[in-house]
């Protein structure tokens, strides 16, 4: 384990209990946390997309002010759902993201998830071509995001342009060289996994896996890292692909994290039905910090990845959340081999 990073799904709810009430405190309050994980000494802020919930949603604004607000940490998506993008337009937003962080963004992709309504990509005005599924209409978005964010010219000039233009066909601008290298899939499977593979996208894997074979959830995952990793190699890309994983960690060291996750330390992975299939589910490590190690080092999946990712109880606030993110970066990793 290399990196140590936190995602954050960025629920808001005006509940007199939660920290977080308005979609104003979610933002703001995302941005204080990532610049007290770096602080920290964290290595990533993540976000998740989700549209048509009170959650976060638009991410490359939050992006870009978490950018200019920190200085080392990556920042990044876990994930964005590609069959709601316009690709072109995307490839924009996150080369400006990019480059007011100095080169630090992470971006998390996929196909996205269950949604809170049916078809929300159609109110976007993205509809799947004659034969197509949504899940198809998310790759053929993804694959002309990858090609654009090459940098490659494709659009002929206007003969009579409003400002002088370069030599030759024309990009999208801006454009920030080596962010097609930083993009990652959310793979929920293995078939999907060698996949990304293939693409040449790093692998990003969260405590769901929609399939499941009996074996317990972090097996099946390292198997699914492996054979990310055997199809990358067969694929002959020349650089050195990263994989993160996703979990929930809670060392109990005071009786604000007794009185919060005292009962999550009896917890077990789950199995259940997700969209019509079978999905696999992980579980929550939380306990006193030599039980979180114990189990955390016996995880298969942490081990063969590179990069961990903390999901945060985002509506207990930022204090809090700091709290937990120092117990895992001062107390938990560096005994698994993290710096």
């Amino acid at each position: 384990m290399k990196r140590i990073g936190f995602l954050s799904f960025g629920h808001w709810t005006p509940h007199p209990q939660s920290a977080t009430r308005s979609a104003a405190d979610a933002l703001a309050q995302s941005i204080d946390l990532a610049v007290a994980a770096e602080e920290l000494g964290a290595d990533g802020a993540y976000f998740r997309v989700h549209h048509f919930a009170r959650q976060l949603a638009s991410p490359f604004p939050l992006l870009a002010a978490v950018g200019a607000r920190t200085s080392r940490i990556e920042i990044g998506t876990a994930v964005i759902d590609m069959r709601y993008e316009n690709p072109l337009y995307m490839a924009e937003d996150a080369g400006a993201a990019d480059l007011i962080s100095g080169g630090r963004l992470q971006l998390g992709i996929s196909r996205g998830s269950p949604e809170q309504v049916v078809d929300g990509f159609r109110h976007f005005g993205h509809v799947p071509a004659e034969g197509e599924s949504d899940a198809d209409m998310a790759r053929r978005h993804t694959a002309r995001f990858l090609e654009v964010l090459r940098g490659e010219g494709f659009a002929e000039p206007n003969p009579r342009p409003m400002f002088p233009n370069p030599p030759g066909l024309l990009r999208v601008e801006p454009h920030s060289p080596g962010l097609r290298d930083r993009v990652w899939w959310g793979a929920g499977t293995r078939a999907t996994a060698e996949w990304t593979a293939a693409q040449g996208m790093n692998l990003m894997s969260s405590t769901l896996l929609t399939e499941d074979t009996g074996v317990p959830f972090h097996v099946l995952q390292a198997e699914q890292i492996q054979r990310f990793r055997d199809a990358w190699a067969a694929a002959g890309h020349e650089r050195t692909p990263r994989v993160s994983v996703s979990r929930s960690v809670f060392p109990i060291t005071d009786e604000r994290d007794q009185a919060y996750f005292g009962l999550e330390t009896g917890s077990t992975d789950q199995v259940g039905v997700l969209e019509g299939g079978r999905a696999r589910f992980g579980k929550t490590y939380a306990g006193e910090v030599d039980r979180v190690v114990a189990d955390l080092a016996a995880d298969e999946a942490v081990a063969a990845a590179d990069t961990l990712l903390l999901t945060v109880p985002n509506q207990l606030g930022v204090d809090y959340n700091a709290h937990v993110i120092e117990n895992v970066v001062a107390h938990v990793a560096p005994q698994l081999g993290w710096r």
